[in-house]
């Protein structure tokens, strides 16, 4: 999705994303309306179709207090946000969705219950943004037939592009199902976005939540053994560190190096040296890869997999879309 708005950006065009969100979503998936998903979308049939009906039916919750229990009450609906399966029979009940989008010609990623749409538009083309209005009206339509909820006060738009054409958007006061556009961040999936796509405020959030891990840590530092105080750091910020940051491969080197301060913090702390020793060498005998090369060896790692075939299925989805744009189709169905 971030490729493809550079892309648009890059060709003088701005671009609008809507992040739909739902309320309890797992919690409201109709079992029959599933598993007619299953028989009918992905062709489940026989010994298999009846694991799931099995699966899905037959739960009985109550409530047992002091010797009593109350009635028990027949689940019809939801499956579990926490398992293996729940994430995986919620895309495929949402399946349909992607036909209706389509319809209106808009590009969309669909990750469990986050939805992201976008559209992207030069210069005084602003009736292509009323297909949009129209596509989030049918879209709320479908989920409601289908027992979902689309939050509207938690639906976030925001306009990206070169700041003398979205100010032309921004006059055009864009509304979708009374959401209106907005000109400052939004958080997808973890990340937050900014209309120039500059990663930022991102990387200040990131920067600011690592640091305050980091004091916590170094607070119980001397009473922890290297191996175990190294699991703190790799669990509390080694890990957003390394959260989605093949999207800062193009980010300058001052933005980078906020996020380097972070871990040479970190190596500090675990290694107790001084604030001004060197640090290379401190990475180095903890054998971390500073941040500017975890981000290419990121990249670097997902482009050989996706094209050798080595993983599994997100990497085989990044290759489907790679042999899509090789054939010269800049926006595939992202499913």
């Amino acid at each position: 999705m971030t490729n493809d708005l550079l892309l648009a950006s890059d060709q003088g065009c701005s671009s609008l994303l809507v992040l739909l969100d739902l309320s309890a979503a797992f919690d409201t998936i109709d079992h029959d309306i599933l598993i007619d998903r299953l028989q009918n979308y992905t062709g489940i049939q026989g010994q298999a179709l009846r694991w799931f009906r099995s699966y899905l039916s037959d739960y009985y919750p109550f409530v047992f207090l002091n010797g009593e229990s109350s009635h028990l009450s027949p689940v019809k609906y939801g499956v579990p946000q926490g398992s293996v399966l729940g994430p995986l029979l919620f895309s495929i009940y949402m399946l349909p969705l992607g036909n209706i989008i389509r319809k209106y010609g808009i590009s969309f990623h669909c990750y469990a219950d986050d939805t992201q749409l976008y559209i992207s538009t030069r210069p005084g083309e602003t009736s292509k943004l009323s297909k949009l209005t129209e596509c989030v009206k049918n879209v709320k339509d479908w989920m409601t037939n289908n027992f979902l909820l689309l939050n509207s006060d938690k639906t976030e738009i925001l306009l990206i592009g070169p700041e003398n054409i979205t100010q032309n958007l921004v006059d055009y006061n864009l509304q979708l199902d009374g959401c209106t556009v907005t000109s400052s961040t939004v958080k997808n999936l973890g990340v937050i976005l900014d209309s120039n796509l500059s990663f930022e405020n991102h990387i200040s959030h990131v920067t600011k939540t690592a640091f305050f891990h980091l004091r916590n840590i170094a607070k119980l530092r001397n009473m922890l053994p290297v191996p175990d105080a190294e699991k703190l750091v790799h669990a509390f910020m080694t890990s957003r560190l390394d959260y989605c940051n093949a999207l800062l491969g193009g980010c300058p080197a001052s933005s980078i190096n906020k996020l380097q301060v972070v871990q040479n913090a970190a190596a500090r702390v675990l290694t107790r040296s001084r604030k001004y020793d060197h640090i290379t060498p401190i990475l180095q005998s903890l054998h971390w890869l500073p941040i500017k090369f975890r981000i290419s060896y990121k990249i670097l790692l997902l482009t050989y997999k996706a094209l050798n075939g080595l993983a599994p299925l997100i990497y085989s989805y990044i290759s489907y879309i790679s042999h899509k744009l090789q054939s010269g189709s800049r926006t595939p169905d992202r499913r």
